[in-house]
């Protein structure tokens, strides 16, 4: 089916550059756009790309303090550490200071908004942005990567438009702690993600305990996988939980963060995926928008660090299925990106758009074994949070 995709994109956005060195490099997202373009997804009918407005003060503070806010601009206008720096996770080697870092964040953030609104008001069904889905970033501290947390802001302002039940799902290969925190105690917003276990991974949070506060329960839902998880599980994983809370859940809008990093190439993480687990997860959250959230989809990116071989092609593979043109598996990678691809980074492109596995699953309701640990950890999560929603485990 053909869907309508507001995609909220400016240069500016490379802008979010922690420095030379460090994992979350901007021109991951540089390379996936001219992917997308070299493909024709940004061309196709029913998809308007625009440059985004930053964030202002008020629309930042429905998720983070004043005070922090001011910390980072103080920050990005120094260029050094200022004394206060370190209270707020800012100076670390996970989020160094950057000249301009309070205008660059925001821009990220009112990217976000920018196509929330466009789904909002109607003017498109899906809206993205893939510089987005900065995760981590609390309250009042910078974390993982993220200085304000886009996805937590977005949610925050659809509440504020008159949203009554919005469904976010993260399948970053790290736990959404930021956007959990922000929504723990509010029963309007369910938020699931599915991450490696915090046994192995930062932030070391996701349990399947966590399920929402006093008045939410069951309003946080965490799948934790096991280290070296490949398609076949994570998909079992992701279907045996996720479809089942949304159908019952009924959001009015559906949220999602798209992190790659659970690819195997990732230098980060510990999960074992391929592009075509990550293809058939963005095919199913576009799937599950239009059954439970009337066609009404804001997406982002996040994590993912192998920046050449995976994050351009697993997000152009995003883009166009919420075009609803997904794009064939077996396709080459178009010359001329290849080209762009070695101009700036001297490496090699890959040649095909995906890795060609079958990324198919065996369902977990055909019948399970409590001694395998992907299957333990599906069932402990069903257990924590399928009865508040009247679901049997």
């Amino acid at each position: 089916m053909a869907c309508t995709v507001h995609l909220a994109w400016d240069d500016k956005l490379t802008n979010y550059n922690f420095g030379p060195g460090h994992p979350l490099a901007p021109i991951r997202v540089e390379l996936t756009i001219e992917l997308a373009r070299a493909l024709g997804v940004l061309d196709a009918d029913g998809v308007s790309v625009a440059e985004p407005q930053p964030a202002n003060d008020a629309q930042l503070e429905y998720v983070h303090d004043r005070r922090y806010i001011a910390a980072v601009k103080e920050a990005g206008a120094a260029g050094a550490i200022p004394p206060a720096a370190g209270q707020y996770g800012l100076g670390t080697p996970d989020d160094p200071i950057f000249p301009a870092m309070h205008e660059a964040s925001a821009l990220v953030a009112g990217a976000t908004l920018a196509a929330a609104r466009a789904v909002w008001s109607g003017q498109a069904s899906h809206g993205a942005n893939i510089a987005g889905g900065l995760h981590h970033a609390m309250r009042d501290r910078a974390s993982g990567f993220c200085v304000y947390n886009d996805p937590a802001i977005a949610i925050s302002w659809l509440l504020e438009q008159g949203a009554e039940r919005i469904g976010y799902v993260d399948i970053d290969v790290h736990h959404g702690d930021g956007v959990q925190a922000a929504f723990y105690d509010d029963p309007r917003v369910l938020t699931i993600s599915v991450h490696e276990s915090p046994r192995t991974l930062f932030p070391g949070t996701g349990r399947p305990s966590e399920s929402g506060g006093p008045g939410a329960e069951g309003s946080a839902v965490n799948v934790a996988l096991p280290a070296g998880t490949r398609d076949a599980g994570w998909l079992r994983a992701f279907h045996a939980v996720v479809p089942p809370l949304l159908r019952t859940f009924r959001p009015q809008i559906l949220v999602s963060q798209h992190g790659c990093d659970t690819h195997w190439m990732d230098p980060l993480a510990n999960l074992e995926l391929t592009i075509d687990a990550q293809r058939a997860a963005h095919a199913a959250i576009h799937q599950l928008a239009h059954e439970t959230a009337g066609g009404r989809w804001l997406l982002t990116g996040g994590g993912g660090y192998e920046v050449v071989q995976v994050v351009p092609r697993t997000w152009s593979h995003l883009l166009a299925e919420a075009s609803g043109r997904p794009l064939d598996p077996a396709i080459p990678t178009p010359p001329s990106w290849r080209d762009y691809v070695a101009r700036r980074t001297r490496a090699v492109a890959p040649e095909f758009m995906t890795e060609q596995a079958p990324a198919t699953y065996p369902a977990f309701e055909r019948g399970y074994d409590p001694a395998e640990p992907i299957d333990q950890a599906i069932i402990a999560t069903r257990n924590a949070v399928f009865p508040p929603h009247g679901l049997m485990p």
